[in-house]
């Protein structure tokens, strides 16, 4: 089931390529609703979400974010909609999420600065190219910082990305094209190892999403990994009331595969000195 993880800069026809590539190979494309999502999980609006991303918050809403609970959360519904497949995730840090999984094609599409002021002063049928190119810095400066504060990286550096497509160069027909043949290449085509990779990402994901969301966890920070279905846990917690809760909340998602338990509690830590 084809996945494609996919970015874009503002006015560079980005969502037209996305559009024709989800109509080549059958694909649903979800944007926004990875946000509506994180909004449900966090009992906040969807308006709050979006300003957030798109770097237009004021400063009382950026300083009332829990920017770590919306990374967690995020990353939950992106590793599920790629685990259920058939999708195309515009933006959300899906290419750096989905890196990993081999059958998986992280895509950007860019333009330069003076085509895309041109092309957002032509869809907002205005001529002020200052307010354009406010925009459109304003929307750079927000994914690049997201990028940056959540995966260490610089948002534009094309050694992240499988391909990358600049449209005053490439016509949006072969952008599709192109993007299509990659999706349906030998090299990106899911096998048994992929899927297993993927799920235990999604696997882990979820468990740090349940702990966060319990408000009685949402303050504990462990380490979480998933291998072969087997969730491991790793870290320091206050007590022994901290270690069982975790358990409890995270045990139900393991199954029969079950929990590797690899945590220190910080009393157990006190008497061996």
């Amino acid at each position: 089931m084809a996945v494609i993880a996919f970015t874009q800069e503002m006015a560079t026809l980005g969502s037209d390529v996305a559009m024709g590539v989800c109509e080549a190979l059958g694909l649903q494309m979800v944007r926004h609703e990875v946000g509506d999502h994180v909004a449900g999980k966090m009992h906040v609006k969807k308006s709050l979400i979006r300003r957030l991303r798109e770097g237009k918050a004021g400063p009382f809403e950026r300083w009332t974010a829990d920017e770590k609970s919306i990374s967690i959360f995020t990353a939950e519904e992106v590793f599920d909609l790629a685990v259920k497949g058939k999708v195309l995730i515009r933006g959300w840090g899906a290419t750096m999420l989905l890196s990993s999984v081999p059958h998986v094609p992280c895509v950007r599409v860019c333009a330069p600065m003076d085509l895309r002021i041109g092309r957002l002063m032509k869809r907002l049928e205005t001529d002020d190219e200052k307010l354009a190119r406010h925009e459109i810095e304003v929307d750079d400066h927000a994914r690049s910082s997201r990028m940056s504060e959540h995966f260490g990286v610089h948002w534009g550096d094309p050694a992240l990305y499988d391909l990358t497509l600049n449209t005053e160069r490439i016509p949006v027909p072969t952008c599709v094209d192109m993007v299509v043949g990659l999706a349906r290449s030998a090299p990106f085509q899911e096998t048994p190892e992929s899927r297993r990779h993927l799920e235990d990402l999604a696997l882990a994901s979820k468990a740090r999403a349940a702990l966060k969301a319990n408000p009685a966890t949402a303050d504990i920070n462990v380490h979480i990994e998933a291998r072969a279905g087997r969730l491991l846990l790793r870290g320091i917690v206050a007590n022994e009331r901290e270690h069982a809760l975790c358990h409890e909340v995270v045990g139900s998602l393991a199954g029969p595969a079950g929990v590797d338990d690899d945590l220190t509690t910080m009393s157990g830590r006190m008497k061996t000195f």
